[in-house]
């Protein structure tokens, strides 16, 4: 049976950190943007992301239009071999994100290695930590992934673990939380070791 492994994409394989500070012109501004942002996202769940940025960093007290440079938001550099060492393991990928079309396609092409699918927020009028990604990608494969990897404890981890989904916490800010993931990592380095662990190939 194949093996699915979805991910979440800002701040697990692009700096979403290092992009929204730049956009804000101030990095002492970005946990503010983080404790608005779901907020905005809970206002209205249909509103697209592009929208929730603008708005979001209007409530900052910043004019700026994030979205313009999202594209060339940096990809880690540990995120291109992991990936491209679980497709060699014969896993199948799919992103869950909370964002437009247009925006995760150009972050997919950045990062560099194939999808097979993406779910955003925009197209489903949902935004995690609302289940609705995950009940999407069921709806598109047949069943829940195998695997949920992510930064966001808040956001992904959370959700997918009141699902039943195994989760690897990609614990990139050396945060805390409860539940605790299936596994933790400080990087992506050491992914594939983790999601054979996980769900071992048949």
């Amino acid at each position: 049976m194949e093996r699915w492994a979805t991910f979440d994409c800002y701040g697990t394989l692009v700096d979403w950190n290092a992009g929204i500070g730049a956009a804000l012109g101030d990095a002492s501004l970005v946990e503010r943007y983080h404790e608005l942002e779901p907020l905005v996202q809970a206002e209205e769940p249909g509103r697209r992301y592009r929208d929730v940025l603008r708005e979001t960093v209007r409530r900052v007290g910043v004019d700026a239009d994030p979205a313009a440079t999202l594209p060339d938001w940096p990809v880690f550099d540990d995120v291109r071999p992991a990936l491209q060492e679980a497709l060699e393991r014969g896993w199948r990928l799919g992103i869950l994100s909370n964002s437009d079309r247009d925006l995760i396609e150009a972050s997919m092409e950045a990062v560099g290695v194939p999808f097979d699918l993406a779910i955003v927020a925009s197209e489903i009028g949902s935004y995690k930590p609302a289940p609705h990604h995950w009940h999407a990608f069921a709806d598109a494969i047949g069943r829940l992934p195998d695997v949920h990897v992510a930064q966001s404890h808040f956001h992904d981890v959370v959700p997918a673990t009141a699902l039943g989904i195994p989760t690897i916490w990609v614990n990139r800010l050396d945060e805390t939380g409860d539940p605790p993931p299936s596994r933790e990592l400080p990087t992506l380095e050491g992914l594939a070791e983790a999601l054979d662990a996980l769900a071992p190939a048949a």
